[in-house]
Order: C-alpha cells, then structure tokens, then sequence
C-alpha cells in the first residue's frame, strides 16, 4: 500500500520549519493506527518553532487475525509527553467488515465535520462540529441520539 502521508504530506511539513500553527485533518489507511508517538516524532519534534497544533486524525486498519489490539488506553498514552494538549480518542473494531478504525483529536475540536463516529465515542461538547458521519455493525439506540444532541449542538448535516 502507497502511503500519502509518508510521501506527500511529511516531506512537506519537513519544509515549513518555521510553522507556528499548524491544523491537520488527516483520513488514512495503514497498517496501524497514528499515535502520539508517530505524531511527535513525524511532525512535532521536527518543527520547533510549533506553538499550536489542532488535529482531527482518522486511521483504519484491516484486521488479519490481530490478536494484540491497542486500546484506547494505548492510544491515550501515546499523547502522555503532549503539553496544553487535551486529546480525546476512541477506537472501534469491526468484525463483519475486519477494519479497525481509531478516531483522535486535539481538544476542543475546532474541525466542522467529524469522521465515522460510532455507539461508543467520548463524552465532550464539540461546538464547531457541523457535519458528524456514522456507522456501527450494531443499531443505534434511542440514547445514542440523546447523547449525539448533546454532544453536537450545532450539528446540521449527519451522514
């Protein structure tokens, strides 16, 4: 598999050392999940004069027998070495299609739209989210819409 982030992406923010904000939306297929680890070492340690730094990083992974699958705890400490940096994260597997898909973000979410959220993403408010797409192999309940209300308050489009 051809890796745009590898290619494309990096080498470009390799020539913008003199970045100081810096917000990445970022949907990528791989063979694992980005971490704060890949995060600091690909982009953050390689930028020193990065002040801010807001991301919306969707990942998906094909599951082939895995047997040792990161948690969400995994990946929340990954981001343990992040300073001013509140992330919330979650991680959904899928056994009928075999993907694994990890959302993470800087908090607050300052994105407009919100990649595959699922029966169990984090409590929060996210107000400049307008544009949230689902999808679950299990049904969406009636308290899952609740807590969709309330967590998007300004949402206007739900795919």
């Amino acid at each position: 598999m051809i890796i745009l982030h590898d290619e494309l992406l990096i080498p470009l923010l390799y020539r913008m050392t003199n970045l100081e904000k810096l917000a990445l939306y970022l949907v990528e297929c791989d063979k694992s999940f980005v971490d704060g680890y890949q995060l600091k070492r690909d982009i953050i340690d390689k930028m020193p004069q990065l002040n801010q730094f807001v991301f919306n990083i969707s990942s998906t992974i094909d599951l082939n027998n895995e047997i040792d699958l990161p948690t969400n705890d995994d990946i929340q400490n990954t981001f343990r070495d992040f300073k001013n940096n509140q992330i919330t994260s979650y991680i959904n597997y899928f056994a009928e299609s075999k993907k694994g898909k990890c959302q993470i973000n800087s908090y607050p979410v300052i994105m407009r739209r919100r990649e595959v959220i699922a029966n169990n993403f984090p409590d929060g408010i996210f107000k400049c989210v307008r544009q949230v797409a689902l999808f679950d192999e299990r049904p969406f309940e009636h308290e899952f819409f609740l807590r969709l209300q309330k967590a998007f308050p300004l949402m206007n489009s739900l795919l």
